[in-house]
């Protein structure tokens, strides 16, 4: 589809087959794998996108334009995606749909208690559910939601995402390890195993995640982490 009709559409009014034509999605996700799955939702739907890949990102587009949806990783480079979720929920002018997400579904009671209307829990790769998600907790104002068959598709990012994830993934281990790096590759490497369907590296996070929290020695979880991570960069070199 070209720039020009795919622009064309999005400013339709919503139809069975792209409910969302004629909102704009703003997705505060660090992750370029996740966030390419929801940007092919969003083009399935009629959606347009916008992504910060941190909170003060996020700030800066909120300062320019109001979107009609924000999806919010709850765990991102600088700070807890539910204290965006709080200020978001908070704010006179409110945004019309707020939904946390995260690989970790333990974190959904903290971002519905923040005031998020709902959450995605990762992968987020159905067509269907991720309609739902936001149709559901639309308001009526907003726009009709359309009765509609729901489709089965699922979508599939592009396999370099997930190459600039891992890679961004390995100059953060480069560059040192303190503790809260540490928490914080635990948690950017679960969610992105979670969406490239990886077990080995969604074990390897949980292990380092739990020797983080009770407080024992990671460097053999590192050194687990920094050997998979190596392979799998190896691995996409040669395809």
């Amino acid at each position: 589809m070209s720039d020009d009709l795919e622009n064309f559409m999005m400013t339709q009014p919503p139809t069975a087959d792209r409910p969302l034509n004629g909102m704009t999605v703003l997705v505060v996700e660090d992750s370029r794998f996740a966030s390419e799955a929801i940007r092919l939702l969003c083009l399935r739907s009629g959606a347009r996108i916008r992504r910060a890949d941190n909170l003060a990102a996020a700030h800066r587009h909120l300062r320019v334009y109001r979107p009609t949806v924000v999806i919010i990783d709850m765990g991102l480079p600088d700070g807890f995606g539910a204290d965006l979720i709080e200020e978001l929920s908070g704010d006179a002018i409110r945004v019309p749909v707020i939904l946390g997400m995260s690989g970790d579904a333990g974190t959904c009671d903290a971002a519905l208690e923040a005031g998020a209307d709902g959450f995605l829990e990762k992968p987020v790769e159905s067509l269907a559910e991720f309609q739902q998600a936001i149709l559901q907790v639309l308001p009526q104002q907003e726009g009709p939601v359309i009765p509609r068959s729901l489709p089965n598709e699922v979508v599939a990012p592009d396999a370099l995402a997930l190459q600039d994830d891992l890679s961004h993934l390995a100059q953060i281990m480069r560059e040192g390890d303190e503790s809260v790096t540490q928490d914080y590759i635990a948690q950017f490497l679960g969610g992105l195993a979670l969406s490239a369907h990886d077990q080995p590296l969604a074990a390897a996070a949980k292990r380092l995640a739990a020797s983080r929290l009770a407080g024992r020695s990671t460097g053999a979880e590192m050194a687990h982490v920094t050997h998979l991570i190596d392979d799998r960069l190896k691995e996409r070199r040669h395809l």
